[in-house]
This record gives structure tokens, C-alpha cells and sequence, in this order.
């Protein structure tokens, strides 16, 4: 876990200036996920990166905790959410490991391009699972790491030996879906954005 930090502490400054790849389907997601939040709804996001989608659905939710590994990530969210004014974000450095996070205290959870980057993807869902209501969704986009090109996936193989890359999981789509199923999600919503990213509104039952 402290390489993924230090990874992630590095990076964060060039990922935080990155602009978004596809801002269409990043509006997209925004809106599908909107229909899914309530006005009353506490939220958690973990891995919030620059904060940006936890600073965008704020003002529509009772309370926002938006997490990272990353204190730099962090650092900035707070700021960002300063200058939009945005009050009920409260911002933590920590995973979903570390951080105390009550049972059944959440309505909706956010995980987005963040589960492929996880050592333990069955042990998050079942997290997620843990501390979401009953009917809450758990709202995930996920990289297909192994449905990419064979070249890029030996690229990145490369680029981890020598500390450019963080560590991916291999998963597919099929295989993130059962395991959802498995810990007892149903699936609401399933849209592949394309060949290698899938984006799935999941409700516990």
C-alpha cells in the first residue's frame, strides 16, 4: 500500500493538470449517476482523485466523504471544493481499508477508474457492500485491463518494472460483474464506454 501512495503522491500533480480524455462520456456518467442520488443521500467516493466529480454531485446530496490514498489528491480537492463553495464534502487520506467507515452508513458509493488499480477487488466490493443501505448502488467505471491491446498491456508491464506505472488487475467485464453479483449486487445499469472501460450502477439487495 505505501508504493501505491508514494505512486500516487508523484503523480499527483501531471494527473491533477490532465484534462479528461472524453468529456462527453464523462458528462454522461455524471448525468446516469445523478438519477440515482437523492437529495437526502450521504455519499462516499473513494479514490476522488482531484475531487472533482465529489465537488459536481455535492450540491444535489445531504453529505459527500470523498477518500484517497494520495495526501497531495486530497490537497487539492479541499482547495477546489474552497473555490467552488462547496460545504459538505468532507475530505479524507486514507482507502477503504484504512478509513473507519460505519456499516450501512452510506446510500451511494463511488468508484470510479479505481477498482482496476486495486490489489483486492473482491475484498472492495465486499466493503462497498458492507457499508452500503440496502438498496443503496454502488456506482463504478472500471478500466478492462484485459481486454486492451496485447501490446499496450506489455507496455504497461514495462512501465511498472521501472516505477512508471502503478499496479493494475487484469479484469474483464464479465468477471467484474459476477463478482458484484456474487457479493450480492444487482445490475442496474451497464454501459461499456468502449473495448476497455465499463461503467455499472450496481444495487445491493
Amino acid at each position: 500500500m505505501k508504493d501505491s501512495k508514494d505512486f500516487w503522491d508523484k503523480a499527483a500533480e501531471k494527473y491533477i493538470k490532465t484534462p479528461i480524455k472524453d468529456e462527453a462520456t464523462y458528462q454522461q456518467k455524471l448525468a446516469i449517476t445523478q438519477e440515482f442520488l437523492r437529495s437526502d443521500s450521504k455519499v462516499l467516493e473513494f479514490g476522488c482523485g482531484s475531487g472533482a466529480t465529489a465537488i459536481f454531485h455535492a450540491p444535489y446530496v445531504r453529505h459527500v466523504v470523498a477518500t484517497d490514498i494520495s495526501d497531495k489528491m486530497i490537497e487539492s480537492a479541499k482547495s477546489k471544493a474552497v473555490e467552488a463553495g462547496v460545504k459538505n464534502i468532507a475530505f479524507e487520506q486514507g482507502t477503504l481499508e484504512s478509513l473507519k467507515l460505519q456499516n450501512e452508513s452510506f446510500d451511494a458509493v463511488l468508484g470510479l477508474n479505481v477498482l482496476h488499480l486495486l490489489e483486492d477487488v473482491d475484498d472492495a466490493i465486499a466493503k462497498v457492500h458492507q457499508i452500503l443501505r440496502k438498496d443503496g448502488v454502488f456506482v463504478s467505471s472500471t478500466s478492462l485491463i484485459a481486454e486492451i491491446n496485447f501490446a499496450f498491456r506489455w507496455l504497461i508491464s514495462g512501465m511498472q518494472l521501472i516505477g512508471l506505472a502503478p499496479y493494475v488487475s487484469r479484469i474483464t467485464k464479465n468477471g467484474l460483474i459476477s463478482k458484484l453479483m456474487k457479493s450480492g449486487f444487482t445490475i442496474e445499469r451497464e454501459w461499456q464506454t468502449s473495448h476497455e472501460s465499463v461503467f455499472i450502477v450496481a444495487r445491493k439487495i
